[in-house]
C-alpha cells in the first residue's frame, strides 16, 4: 500500500513558491517528484490551506501577494475538484474541535522541544489530530506529516505487519 503524506504549511509554501517562504523549494520539489512517482497519497489539511493563505496575505507588496494568491487558489481549487496530486482533508466539525480544544492550553504552554521557546499552535494541533485519526483508520499504512518543522516531521507511523 502507498504511504500517506499530510502536507504541512512549510511544504505547501515552498511548493507554491511563496516569496520569503520558499528557501527549500528545490528540495521540496525533488522530494515531491520522488514521492509522487512512488505512488504516495497526499492530503492537504484545512489548517495548511488557512495558514498558507495567511502567509500569502502578509507577504510582499500587493502585486506579489495577488500573483501568489492566484497560484494558491488554482492549487486549492484543483484539490477540491480532484485535479491535484492531493486531496483536502475534511474541515473539522464542532464535535472534533471541542474534542481538541481542551488539549490546546497545555500544548500552547509547554515548549515543543528543549531548544524551542514556542508551544504547539492550534493549526499544528489540528494536523496532529488528523495524523492520529489516519493512524487509527489505516494501521497498515505508512503515514507522515510532511513538514520542514522539526517537530511535525517527527510524526510518522510505520505500518503494522
Amino acid at each position: 500500500m502507498s504511504s500517506i503524506f499530510l502536507i504541512d504549511t512549510s511544504i505547501f509554501l515552498n511548493f507554491l513558491n511563496v516569496p520569503k517562504c520558499n528557501q527549500n523549494r528545490e528540495l521540496v520539489m525533488a522530494d515531491f517528484e520522488t514521492y509522487l512517482t512512488s505512488g504516495c497519497y497526499f492530503l492537504l489539511p484545512m489548517a495548511t490551506i488557512i495558514e498558507t493563505g495567511n502567509h500569502i496575505a502578509q507577504n510582499g507588496d500587493g502585486t506579489i501577494r495577488r500573483k501568489t494568491a492566484n497560484r494558491f487558489i488554482k492549487e486549492v481549487k484543483a484539490a477540491f475538484q480532484g485535479d491535484a496530486p492531493w486531496q483536502p482533508t475534511e474541515f473539522p466539525d464542532k464535535i472534533k474541535i471541542l474534542a481538541w480544544i481542551d488539549k490546546f492550553p497545555a500544548l500552547a504552554g509547554q515548549n515543543k522541544s528543549p531548544d524551542k521557546q514556542e508551544g504547539t499552535s492550534f493549526g499544528d494541533l489540528s494536523i496532529i489530530e488528523e495524523f492520529n485519526k489516519l493512524c487509527q483508520r489505516f494501521p497498515n499504512r505508512e503515514i507522515y506529516i510532511w513538514s520542514l518543522d522539526s517537530d511535525l516531521k517527527n510524526y510518522y507511523q510505520q505500518p503494522q505487519q
